[in-house]
């Protein structure tokens, strides 16, 4: 089944797709107090709830990058209907391959919950660093472990030990880099149980309406074992958390 088709079913009942909440990125949009026409790229976009809060909150000029046709599509027609005449534009490209105009030119660079495009945590709080002017701000999303994953959790998920650190660890791996905390959005059990449900019920309802489809039985075994994973041992073992950081002047 095509990976991003996949995803797109599973996350149509979301407006942010990670576990967070609307009123936790409406108070972040709120902290960052832009400049208008502020230059501002959130690479991994999905919908592009960020960028377009951020083009109607300050009138900022951004790019959202994505490499899902799904997730751009759905970003292009929501810029559309909510702020038309932004400056701010959608490309499908993989994140990685993203280079500002000039190095360390822009205010605000983000990539919320998807550091696998750079390789890592570590990785993607560099290359951010490296697009942001002094002063600007590098904001993350990151996964952390609330306790020792057990070896049965391990080995259903298919993650290791080291795929994450802890919630400390995240914060300091951006301060070694002469970037200073300001703040942490730390998701509660409550999104991430809307986060895990509404993908549950995305499925369902997209089994009960294209019941035909060829990929239906590999959508709803890959979402049963999600499922399961997250309700046995995920809950209680994952944590996440928007990590927001200040790019100090040298």
């Amino acid at each position: 089944m095509d990976t991003w088709k996949f995803y797109d079913i599973t996350h149509r009942e979301h407006v942010v797709c990670n576990p967070t909440s609307n009123d936790k990125l409406a108070r972040l949009v709120g902290l960052l107090r832009l400049p208008a026409e502020a230059h501002v790229v959130d690479i991994a976009c999905g919908k592009g709830e960020f960028l377009i809060r951020l083009a109607e909150a300050y009138g900022i000029r951004g790019i959202g990058i994505d490499i899902s046709p799904f997730c751009i599509a759905d970003a292009q027609r929501q810029l559309q209907m909510r702020v038309q005449g932004a400056k701010v534009v959608f490309s499908q490209m993989n994140g990685s391959d993203f280079r500002p105009e000039e190095p360390r030119s822009l205010t605000l660079a983000s990539c919320i919950g998807a550091s696998w495009v750079f390789g890592g945590h570590a990785a993607t709080l560099d290359a951010l660093s490296g697009m942001v002017a002094p002063g600007g701000w590098v904001i993350v999303g990151e996964p952390y472990w609330l306790q020792q994953p057990s070896e049965e959790y391990l080995a259903a998920s298919g993650a290791s030990r080291d795929s994450f650190g802890t919630h400390v660890g995240n914060a300091e791996a951006g301060e070694l880099r002469g970037l200073e905390l300001v703040h942490t959005f730390v998701s509660s059990k409550d999104d991430w149980d809307k986060y895990e449900g509404l993908q549950w019920y995305a499925a369902a309802e997209y089994a009960r309406c294209h019941p035909d489809d060829p990929d239906l039985p590999e959508l709803l075994e890959r979402v049963a074992k999600g499922k399961a994973e997250y309700l046995r041992w995920g809950r209680d073992t994952l944590g996440w958390a928007i990590y927001v950081f200040r790019h100090c002047p040298s």
